[in-house]
């Protein structure tokens, strides 16, 4: 079933909907969802500069190494430096995708004692999977070689690799979490920049920005407006669209005192023209407009439509006027 039925359509746009989607997909906006799929183009620029820098950081510790070597009287051999790096450095790069799902969890996470909590499973875990990479590349490839590895497994071995693992998680997830800060900061200073150069509007009007052109609109006649990438396309009563380039929580922002809403991760709707309301036994909702559309809801966003939900379910309790004559 379509999210949004009955909707017109108009050629140039294509609205917004979400069919078939799962239930899980509402736990978080995209680049913030806590899963692998929820990283951005961003993260993944980041993730190549970690890999840059790892690498970086490893060939000029292997041949420190060598060279103090050979200041002490030794062989200059950077062979066996390169490759304890080089493999303790490719584990930790195909598991720094781990400290991004770990971080965003935290920053998510409600309470201080559970992300501390997140942060110690993430290092162990790491840690663990760290010693255990580097180690089975180290044996497989001085095994094809001709050679063998000697891990030395101790206590003291142990403790020695986990206190350095614990200096690299703290690096990567604390440089993550900064990005993701100043990301949020960004976001939430540009809410306020979609009406930049549009005339005041009046309290009861909103203005759009349709490429060149600023359009007044009145926000009874906003019947929902959804998310289309960079982009959020407006749909209004009399069937026209409006694609704007803008956030769709910048909208949010800023369309609140008109009673638009979120019910959905990609959707906005305006409450005054809600007819109806069904709910579903998952939490899910339906909302009823009264051009004849509905409009899907998710549970995360029960809470948007109380100020609906509560006189629906009890509409004894809604006063009126029709009292019986005497």
């Amino acid at each position: 079933m379509s999210d949004v039925k009955n909707a017109q359509a108009r050629p140039g746009v294509e609205p917004v909907r979400d069919q078939n989607h799962a239930a899980w997909d509402e736990a978080s906006a995209r680049g913030t969802s806590g899963g692998l799929r929820g990283i951005s183009g961003a993260d993944w620029l980041l993730y190549g500069a970690v890999a840059a820098v790892a690498l970086g950081i490893g060939v000029v510790n292997a041949l420190s190494k060598a060279q103090d070597v050979a200041w002490h009287g030794g062989n200059y051999d950077a062979g066996t430096p390169l490759l304890w790096e080089m493999t303790s450095i490719a584990v930790i790069i195909v598991l720094a995708p781990m400290l991004f799902v770990a971080v965003r969890r935290m920053r998510h996470a409600t309470g201080w004692p559970r992300r501390v909590g997140l942060a110690v499973a993430a290092i162990v875990v790491f840690s663990a999977l760290h010693i255990a990479g580097m180690v089975s590349l180290r044996k497989l490839v001085l095994f094809l070689v001709g050679g063998s590895y000697d891990f030395r497994f101790s206590v003291a071995t142990l403790v020695y690799e986990f206190r350095k693992d614990v200096v690299t998680c703290f690096l990567i997830g604390g440089a993550l979490w900064l990005i993701d800060s100043r990301r949020e900061g960004q976001q939430s200073r540009s809410v306020v920049s979609p009406g930049a150069g549009l005339p005041p509007a009046a309290p009861h009007m909103v203005w759009l920005r349709d490429g060149s052109t600023r359009i007044r609109i009145e926000p009874r006649d906003i019947l929902w407006i959804s998310s289309a990438g960079n982009y959020v396309e407006y749909r209004l009563a009399d069937g026209t669209n409006h694609l704007i380039r803008a956030t769709l929580a910048a909208e949010e922002a800023r369309l609140t005192p008109f009673n638009v809403v979120r019910v959905h991760r990609t959707r906005l709707v305006n409450l005054t023209r809600v007819s109806g309301l069904k709910t579903g036994g998952n939490g899910d909702f339906e909302l009823t407009l009264d051009t004849g559309q509905a409009i899907s809801g998710s549970r995360r966003y029960r809470g948007a439509v109380s100020s609906i939900e509560e006189p629906a379910a009890n509409p004894a309790s809604v006063p009126n006027d029709n009292r019986a004559a005497p």
